[in-house]
């Protein structure tokens, strides 16, 4: 098959082994090296770009500024014995005057071979000024002159992660670009002329050979035609989606209410105006002849799980079963705890299935669930495997679905007679962005929060400050109350000064003391699902009372009785991401505060997006602000948040693209239902290529 080459495991590229691959399968955004393909680096785009074609001799580089100079070596002066802190350096002239190469831990040897004593040589990196003399620190390329042509006169610049060198990345990325073939084009002519689009593999090519910074622009031809093919796969996997979700009737069910009745009746709170009419939304579209495929989007705290619970009591009361899937064994669990308490008073059976589960746990919980005991289960992608068969699915509630494929929720609904699907999210997401994520998904938004629900008092403090803010919290976990502290990062990486949880926790067990030291938990995302499990457990239960986390406790996680937020390094996370981190306090009925360390001095943006957390908690005015004011592209920190993961597209620069994309899937998808044109066979190979395959796998079930 032509696509193969760009399938080859990414650890089949010359000169790349195991731990290189696990790095780039860091920087490509994929879970392990096994699932990591060449693919995947021919993809990862750049996103700047350096100029070495300023050559403007030693005495006229700018301090800072990249050049590449041609400079004779004229001595060495090696580090003196035992002083490994002192530098290795090698100076060099030109006729505009000279320059000390810098190295620090260097091998002579090496050194020696590369720079001999005599000899012009090309280097190129960034010049430094100190007293008056030019310096350059570890020169990014050196060569002899007779080889100056291999230097790169423009270089892209990569994400990188701790322990990858741009060098290397480059190297696999140049091994990957000979294995794009020339592929059948899955545009619409019209289309790619209208566009001046180059063709998939010219937009490759394009992408890592940049000669100007307008190349690397989200709007250049090449970025534009692989956001296009982007946007298309997706709006192709959801058409196909949608229209095998539509081509079963939908299931009609139409109660009294009594279950419906009970459960509301022993609710600690009375549903608010929204929750009513989401309901009623869902009511009518599961009395009507087609499925229900709605969205509804709630923020933290508003009350998305009572309106799920109402909706699966009308289920269970037709006759039917209910599912409830979270990204989470920790979400799953949480859920079935609380849909246990809502259900009880109904007499509603709630069993729970994880992938954890063994032997006779697990067979037992399969029985019930196959002889239509359990009415209404919950569970995480468990839910879906082969082993599970349910007596009567009905509708499917996917909590916070965007940390989940199509194709998962597509899986789940096959094990029902066309079950009626719910799908919620904590996460604000403005019209665009509900497009590409979900399709033409009916939505209700629930925009109350639950009557007591204290509001969250939110402060900005530099971080200068966090000796204070240290010793407000060690009295606050004497006196026995519950806090957060976030951290950007999991370990410490030489690229970034931000903090990492591992560094953190081990400072504040120190500054707490052997006593209160022991009342520090930490929990992130590099963790087994055991550990993590056990470490949000102890905190529940109260065995600590701070716990150091990354932002793997950001959805759903319940500990009503936790009163402070600390997120630290807070101008480098979404807004929308911090929003819901903050809501992760003020859920009991004690006055709750968020504290927003930053690291000064901060830009007018970061200032202007301090002050919108500080002044609102409107999760839906966070997310609008936020897409006006970085209009670049980590809408929402999506980044972060696992958004639909778009690699070449950006939203808020290629919206117009998106609506494209969309008119055109719904037309190929209604003329060519199963893709058989020539041009629909093409769109099945975009589909491999971006990942969508398991939508090709539904239409040959469909």
């Amino acid at each position: 098959m032509q696509l193969d080459p760009l399938f080859k495991p990414v650890e089949s590229l010359p000169g790349i082994g195991p731990k290189l691959a696990e790095l780039i399968a860091r920087v490509t955004g994929r879970e392990n090296a096994e699932e990591t393909r060449a693919l995947d680096l021919l993809l990862l785009p750049p996103h700047s770009l350096i100029d070495r074609s300023r050559n403007p001799g030693i005495a006229f580089s700018p301090e800072g500024a990249i050049v590449t100079l041609t400079v004779r070596v004229d001595r060495h002066q090696p580090a003196p014995r035992g002083r490994s802190n002192v530098p290795y350096r090698v100076f060099v002239h030109d006729e505009t005057g000279e320059m000390a190469l810098t190295f620090f831990h260097a091998q002579s040897a090496w050194l020696e071979r590369q720079l001999p004593v005599g000899e012009t040589v090309v280097v190129s990196g960034k010049v430094d000024w100190f007293n008056g003399r030019a310096s350059m620190v570890h020169p990014d390329h050196m060569v002899r002159e007779a080889d100056a042509a291999t230097l790169p006169t423009h270089e892209p610049v990569y994400p990188l992660t701790a322990g990858l060198s741009p060098k290397v990345l480059r190297k696999a990325i140049e091994a990957a670009l000979p294995l794009v073939p020339d592929l059948p084009e899955w545009c619409d002519p019209h289309l790619v002329e209208r566009q001046t689009f180059p063709t998939f593999a010219g937009a490759v090519r394009q992408l890592h050979d940049p000669r100007d910074p307008v190349d690397i622009a989200p709007q250049s031809p090449a970025r534009r035609r692989l956001a296009y093919d982007e946007f298309l796969a997706g709006q192709v996997s959801l058409a196909l989606v949608r229209s095998n979700l539509r081509k079963l009737p939908g299931r009609t069910i139409a109660t009294e209410g009594r279950l419906r009745e009970r459960v509301t009746a022993a609710l600690p709170f009375s549903l608010t105006r929204s929750q009513e009419a989401a309901l009623a939304d869902i009511r009518a579209d599961m009395a009507g002849k087609d499925r229900m495929l709605r969205l509804v989007q709630g923020d933290v705290g508003s009350g998305k799980t009572a309106v799920a619970m109402l909706a699966m009591a009308e289920v269970v009361e037709a006759g039917a079963q209910a599912v409830m899937m979270a990204p989470t064994e920790i979400l799953a669990r949480q859920h079935f705890a609380t849909l246990s308490k809502m259900a009880a008073p109904a007499g509603i059976r709630v069993e729970i299935l994880t992938g954890r589960m063994k032997g006779r746990e697990r067979s037992e919980a399969l029985e019930r669930i196959a002889s239509g005991e359990a009415g209404i289960v919950v569970g995480t992608h468990a839910l879906f495997q082969d082993s599970v068969s349910y007596h009567d699915l009905a509708l499917a509630v996917v909590d916070e679905q965007h940390r989940f494929g199509v194709h998962q929720r597509l899986r789940l609904t096959s094990k029902g007679q066309a079950p009626h699907m719910l799908v919620m999210t904590a996460t604000p997401i403005p019209r665009t962005l509900v497009l590409a994520a979900f399709g033409d998904m009916d939505v209700s938004q629930l925009t109350e929060k639950p009557a007591g629900r204290k509001p969250i008092s939110t402060v900005t403090i530099p971080d200068e400050r966090m000796g204070e803010i240290v010793a407000r919290l060690r009295a606050a976990v004497m006196e026995g109350r519950k806090a957060y502290w976030i951290c950007p990062l999991v370990e410490d990486s030489e690229l970034s000064d931000l903090a990492s949880a591992e560094t953190r926790h081990a400072h504040l067990v120190r500054t707490f003391g052997p006593e209160l030291g022991a009342l520090v938990g930490l929990v992130h995302g590099r963790m087994s699902g055991e550990d993590k499990d056990r470490a949000m457990e102890a905190f529940k239960r109260g065995e600590t009372r701070l716990l150091v986390a990354t932002t793997v406790i950001e959805v759903g996680v319940d500990v009503p009785d936790a009163t402070i937020m600390v997120i630290e390094h807070a101008e480098n996370f979404g807004l929308s991401q911090v929003h819901q981190l903050r809501g992760r306090v003020g859920r009991g009925d004690e006055a709750s505060s968020c504290i927003l360390l930053y690291h000064g001095p901060l830009s007018e943006t970061a200032h202007a997006r301090l002050a919108i957390l500080r002044e609102t908690e409107d999760g839906f005015r966070i997310a609008e602000e936020d897409l006006k004011l970085r209009g670049e592209g980590d809408l929402l920190g999506i980044k972060q948040s696992g958004l639909p993961g778009f690699r070449l597209a950006d939203i808020s620069v290629h919206a117009d693209l998106l609506e494209m994309a969309r008119t055109d899937a719904r037309n190929l998808t209604l003329a060519d239902p199963q893709l058989a044109t020539p041009r629909g066979e093409a769109v099945r190979m975009l589909l491999y290529l971006m990942r969508r395959d398991e939508a090709i796998r539904f239409l040959r079930a469909g």
